[in-house]
């Protein structure tokens, strides 16, 4: 198992200092997510200040952007970190797509297997200078001149990563991807039961297998140095809970267990931004399932007795950097526990 920290790139001249804190931690990859903030551009600053720390999106929103645009980012942060780059991609839901980016939907599996061709198309043609045509129902490609394009680089091979769901997205990240995102919102259960053999099928459709896909997740945590520390720690992970429980394209995860009911409630809430009556709806069961809680020093091991053989790649949903001494040694106890007691991660990745 590989241990990664998650950083949210909210202020760019602290990046490269973070990055080389993560690396000396012994982490093995960095990540960025896509909320109020580009996820590309911390990258480019962690790239030029680490040297074998592995650097990808978790995620970046596919349908925000051309495929052209995606592949020539991707090409260039391959090429500066010396092939250190994941390319992590993620659909969106269809409000956020049409309303906060203002751009056309489509039903997004489909369409993200077909931009994920579109996105490789691209790369062939910067690799081997060979015409770019890809005609697809969503995007057709076929305009690349030498001045556009970049050239070969020395690591090609980019691998993608999806953040997937629901059946279908699961599918097609055993058909075409080197990884899966596995969402925050999720448990063991799912994990076991709907999860990875929506893979694996997904896998041996397209002759592959399940070992051919890592699994990452960031997960939820509650830990803290003392009673107080612990209960702001779980309200957090509450309220987070909450708020992807009372989205009706995670209910299926809340449907797996029994408690679908809650679904309809928690969303009432949240459209009158009742937060603190939200978390409140998060019982003491529901957070255990969703969360790994545990005292600082016991959290890589409660992470290893639940995940062992289920992810491949672990973080956790906590703030990184932190001013907390604690907090700093857990990332390291973390790192250290993590990548030394489990077998190594699958593939090269």
């Amino acid at each position: 198992m590989r241990f990664d920290v998650t950083l949210i790139p909210d202020q760019l001249n602290r990046i490269p200092d973070a990055a080389r804190e993560i690396e000396n931690l012994g982490a093995a990859g960095l990540w960025t997510s896509e909320t109020a903030h580009d996820p590309f551009l911390a990258l480019s600053l962690a790239a030029h200040s680490t040297r074998c720390l592995q650097l990808g999106t978790a995620t970046a929103i596919a349908f925000a952007r051309s495929p052209m645009v995606i592949a020539q980012t991707a090409w260039d942060l391959a090429a500066q970190s010396g092939g250190r780059f994941i390319l992590g991609l993620g659909s969106q839901v269809k409000a956020h797509i049409t309303l906060r980016y203002g751009l056309p939907w489509a039903a997004p599996v489909p369409r993200l297997r077909e931009y994920i061709k579109a996105v490789r198309a691209i790369w062939r043609s910067f690799q081997n200078g060979a015409p770019l045509r890809f005609r697809g129902e969503h995007y057709r490609l076929g305009l690349l001149t030498q001045f556009f394009n970049p050239g070969p680089i020395e690591y090609p091979d980019i691998p993608i990563f999806i953040t997937a769901v629901n059946p279908g997205m699961l599918r097609l990240a055993g058909e075409l991807c080197q990884g899966c995102h596995v969402h925050p919102f999720h448990t063991a259960s799912t994990l076991r039961d709907v999860i990875r053999p929506n893979i694996a099928a997904g896998a041996a459709q397209a002759g592959r297998s399940l070992d051919d896909v890592q699994l990452n997740c960031t997960v939820f945590a509650v830990t803290g140095r003392d009673a107080e520390a612990t209960r702001a720690s779980a309200d957090r992970a509450r309220t987070q809970i909450a708020f992807y429980a009372s989205t009706p394209a995670y209910r299926s995860v809340l449907d797996h267990h029994g408690w679908g009911d809650l679904q309809p409630r928690l969303s009432e809430l949240a459209r009158a931004n009742q937060w603190a009556d939200m978390k409140a709806l998060i019982s003491d069961d529901m957070l255990g399932a969703f969360a790994l809680v545990a005292e600082p020093d016991d959290l890589p091991y409660a992470a290893l007795e639940r995940y062992a053989g289920l992810l491949d790649r672990i973080g956790y949903y906590l703030p990184f950097p932190s001013e907390d001494s604690a907090t700093d040694h857990l990332w390291r106890h973390s790192a250290r526990i993590l990548s030394e007691t489990t077998t190594p991660s699958k593939g090269t990745l």
